[in-house]
């Protein structure tokens, strides 16, 4: 029953977010065949690891810049208690799910939630080892372990150029940047509100003391979901139903960027950026990049309704929500949710 009645909100999902092209069209959404991204390699980092036993979170190791920082942190837990790297965990196992979907080859950081997952250099170097067309680094930011309901919001982090490893350089300073902006356009779309903190703008906070995409020689997304500070914020990280609106908002970013993107190159720069070295006007960090418009989400169904009608759905089909149904036995078979989302993405960019 479980199974069915999964394949019967993924269809009502996936027929929710069309817009029908005249009025009182049925909308249809071809399946996906399983192809849609053969040949494409995606890294994906889960933020830190279940645990560091053994290991020395402060050993210093190569940041990018000619400095040093600490190997690892054991990353923020959220106000109600939830770590950040089982939250990471989650949300990249779906993300996964939808991307071999489509037949991409998916690569992870990290083996599981239980052990260690690497120092910093080292995801950089898998990452780069992987030859990925493109790499995510999932987390989730914190800005006051007693809570903090004044800042809230999702961020990309790019970093501030020029970075001095060349290779790095080219790959984060074009189609690394348009692949965060794409993703931060996901997360619009979505229904996810930019951060109100830290200095971010329009979704897009740049950052020259993060090591990863200084390290990183393929085209890098480092998304900050939320802040597990803040009540609401908090509240969508921990659920079950939360985590599925991050990975698809994840997962439609990949993919329109593997799809549609990949055509920037560090020279000259793309539209919306800088040229490296240089300063953006009302900013005092050379290499700031400016992250361009914001695109409207044209959708009038926010993800929010459609995971409210797939709750009422389940409640009744006698279940009282998402959580009674997603364990490490099915989270695979909820992952067809994203799935389906995936085949009318694919609809939408033909």
């Amino acid at each position: 029953m479980k199974r069915s009645l999964i394949s019967l909100c993924a269809g009502v999902l996936a027929a929710s977010l069309l817009i029908p092209a005249t009025a009182g069209a049925e909308p249809e959404v071809e399946p996906a065949t399983g192809t849609e991204l053969a040949g494409k390699t995606v890294f994906l980092d889960p933020g830190h690891q279940g645990s560091s036993e053994g290991h020395d979170l402060s050993r210093q190791v190569d940041d990018g810049r000619g400095g040093t920082k600490d190997c690892q942190t054991s990353g923020m837990t959220t106000i109600g208690g939830v770590p950040e790297h089982t939250i990471t965990w989650n949300v990249t196992q779906l993300v996964r799910s939808g991307l071999e979907t489509l037949g991409a080859d998916v690569v992870l950081s990290r083996a599981d939630d239980t052990g260690w997952g690497g120092c910093i250099d080292e995801r950089a170097a898998a990452a780069n080892a992987s030859g990925a067309d493109l790499a995510v680094s999932i987390h989730a930011d914190s800005t006051d372990a007693a809570g903090d309901p004044s800042k809230h919001g999702f961020h990309m982090i790019v970093p501030a150029l020029p970075i001095p490893n060349p290779a790095a350089d080219a790959a984060q300073s074009g189609p690394g940047l348009e692949a965060s902006t794409m993703m931060r356009d996901a997360y619009l779309g979505a229904g996810f509100t930019p951060a109100n903190y830290a200095g971010v703008v329009d979704g897009i906070q740049t950052r020259s003391d993060v090591a990863g995409p200084a390290l990183t020689e393929v085209p890098l997304v480092f998304v900050e979901m939320g802040n597990g500070s803040h009540p609401d914020d908090a509240a969508r990280l921990e659920s079950t139903d939360g985590q599925l609106d991050h990975a698809i908002a994840v997962t439609t970013g990949i993919v329109t960027y593997l799809l549609t993107g990949g055509q920037a190159s560090a020279a000259p720069a793309a539209p919306g950026t800088t040229e490296p070295g240089a300063t953006v006007p009302g900013t005092t960090e050379p290499g700031t990049v400016s992250p361009g418009p914001v695109t409207p989400d044209e959708n009038p169904l926010s993800l929010e309704s459609i995971l409210a009608m797939l709750s009422d759905l389940l409640a009744a089909g006698g279940l009282t929500g998402l959580e009674e149904i997603v364990n490490s036995e099915t989270i695979g078979m909820l992952s067809d949710l994203a799935g389906e989302l995936l085949a009318t993405v694919l609809a939408q960019l033909e």
